[in-house]
């Protein structure tokens, strides 16, 4: 479990002025592009795409991202690996247990608001250790101090609204999947930029979840 958030993505010195491009994908067609790209990771046909030098030069002044995705920050789970795609395909978002602060939310605002992306996705994973140590927590087996205890008691709700199960590992596979869902929901809750983008239709946000034995993302809505 990663013990900090860390947010991939620097934001230019004019971000106060927000210029979405007019050609954004869709949202159907980024899932469409992203389900084909983990599929290609799933039986290890990557095409490894955007990394060769003429296309880093073109990134060089602008970035046209065509989702977002926030996920964990274990690294096990690196979005644009598990996507297969590359540099400038993903505006990266990540804190243990896809934990919201302020600059978590707000650098999804800003691929929504400024770079005119139009599907964010939560992305849990499987045996998440930030949810895991939630979940000790909860059941009383666990002290935590300093960040990690603030990173952990964000997690407590997700794992008290969860319904027991008998088996041990199924029940954090629930609490992992109910994470996801919950910061799509808090996502929209605190935030006016992506609640009224998501009422309009204009943006999805969808939570989904990766298996760490057979490499696949399943969206959970």
């Amino acid at each position: 479990m990663a013990a900090t958030a860390s947010v991939v993505g620097a934001l230019p010195a004019d971000a106060s002025s927000p210029t979405p491009p007019d050609d954004s994908v869709d949202p159907a067609t980024a899932w469409k592009m992203l389900t084909e790209g983990n599929a290609r990771f799933v039986t290890g046909e990557q095409r490894h795409p955007h990394e060769q030098l003429e296309w880093r030069e073109k990134l060089v002044d602008e970035q046209h991202p065509f989702a977002c995705v926030l996920g964990c920050a274990d690294s096990r789970v690196s979005p644009e690996l598990v996507f297969d795609h590359g540099l400038g395909d993903l505006f990266t978002v990540r804190s243990a247990g896809e934990v919201l602060d302020d600059s978590v939310l707000g650098s999804v605002e800003y691929a929504v608001e400024h770079l005119g992306v139009r599907l964010v996705v939560v992305l849990g994973h499987e045996s998440c250790g930030a949810v895991s140590a939630a979940r000790d927590f909860v059941r009383g087996k666990g002290e935590f101090a300093g960040g990690v205890s603030t990173l952990v008691r964000s997690i407590e709700a997700t794992v008290l609204a969860t319904p027991p199960e008998a088996d041990e590992a199924k029940f954090l596979a629930a609490c992992v999947d109910n994470q996801a869902r919950r910061v799509v929901d808090q996502l929209k809750e605190r935030s006016v930029v992506l609640r009224e983008a998501a009422a309009k239709h204009d943006v999805e946000i969808v939570p989904a979840s990766y298996n760490l034995h057979t490499f696949a993302v399943a969206r959970l809505d």
